[in-house]
């Protein structure tokens, strides 16, 4: 007879104990869950659905409550967290087993978190090894389809990425050369321009920027080697652009900062990239990683470049509250809760 599947609650330390060592996101990191929870409002809720001692699967969910209703998320809205969502771990190759453990831990966190509740706005993205969201969609939840663009560099050299690439980014690069722009590693300091330099960008087209400072060095001083500054710069020293990239055991993701920048009429940034996936080669914080996630390709318009790398589009999938009762949510939320 098939074991049946506990919930338990799980404290940072037993989550990070349960955490695979593959198919994660970065923010699913122990490290990074500290910080969220450090500077989201509301609480973090670490489920874990165990087979007797053994994790099955692991769910990080951000809850809020206001006077009415209730707010789950996972990642937490505003925080930069790209993906998050479920971590399913069958000990069974076989499909039919997989897919009952995957729909009996999602009922049991639909029904532990109150998420069916016609009070209770749900929205998850889930990280793209998730693939099977279906027990949310038949548990009445909307299900949908994004992507993000990965290179995968595992046997590759750069030179085999610039070959793959457009000719107009080959260009870039090398002009970019030609005017001796360096890109080098840097610290807090050379983050906190990055940071500063992405507000302003969004306070110029008119968007909001939730991340406060203290978050984001935090997050990055927690992380320690799985996250790297990298800065661009003219050859007197001058600062042009920078991006921050963070690790997870398998993929490198471009998270903030890469303003398009010219500089004496040649655009900087994909030199930066490529000076990335040079070290993702040559000198990855860890040699499980292989890949480089360009944050997503859900915008036309950043898609025209993003594309130019000739990475893999990356499907990953999003569920959420849907018909009525979202209607419902969504105006407690307006009323009951600051943004």
């Amino acid at each position: 007879m098939t074991e049946p599947m506990q919930l338990q609650r799980l404290s940072t330390s037993e989550w990070a104990d349960a955490l695979p060592d593959r198919g994660i996101e970065v923010f699913h990191e122990p490290e990074a869950l500290a910080v969220l929870d450090d500077h989201t409002p509301g609480r973090m809720e670490l489920i874990g659905g165990f087979k007797g001692d053994r994790a099955a699967a692991l769910f990080p969910a951000f809850v809020r409550d206001p006077a009415i209703g209730r707010i789950v998320t996972s990642p937490p809205p505003g925080m930069g967290v790209p993906r998050l969502g479920p971590i399913v771990m069958p000990a069974s190759p076989k499909r039919r087993k997989q897919e009952r453990v995957n729909r009996e831990f999602a009922d049991l966190v639909v029904e532990e978190l109150d998420l069916a509740s016609p009070t209770t706005l749900f929205s998850m993205v889930c990280h793209s090894q998730f693939r099977d969201p279906r027990p949310f969609e038949w548990a009445d939840f909307d299900v949908g389809t994004r992507f993000t663009y990965r290179i995968d560099l595992d046997g590759s050299t750069t030179d085999d990425v610039l070959a793959g690439a457009s000719k107009s980014l080959r260009r870039e690069v090398r002009d970019a050369r030609e005017l001796d722009v360096g890109v080098e590693r840097g610290g807090v300091d050379e983050l906190r321009r990055i940071f500063e330099e992405t507000r302003n960008r969004y306070a110029e087209q008119g968007k909001s920027f939730p991340q406060t400072w203290p978050y984001v060095r935090d997050l990055f001083e927690a992380l320690g080697e799985s996250a790297r500054v990298y800065v661009a710069r003219a050859d007197d020293g001058e600062f042009l652009t920078g991006v921050t990239v963070l690790y997870s055991p398998e993929d490198a993701y471009f998270w903030q900062g890469g303003s398009r920048t010219i500089h004496e009429g040649v655009a900087v940034n994909s030199l930066l990239h490529v000076r990335i996936i040079e070290d993702i080669v040559d000198d990855p914080p860890a040699e499980s990683v292989r890949r480089y996630d360009l944050h997503g390709a859900n915008t036309e318009r950043l898609c025209r470049y993003k594309s130019k790398f000739g990475g893999e589009l990356v499907p990953y999938h999003v569920v959420d509250t849907g018909g009525y009762r979202m209607d419902v949510a969504k105006r407690l939320y307006e009323q009951f809760v600051r943004r």
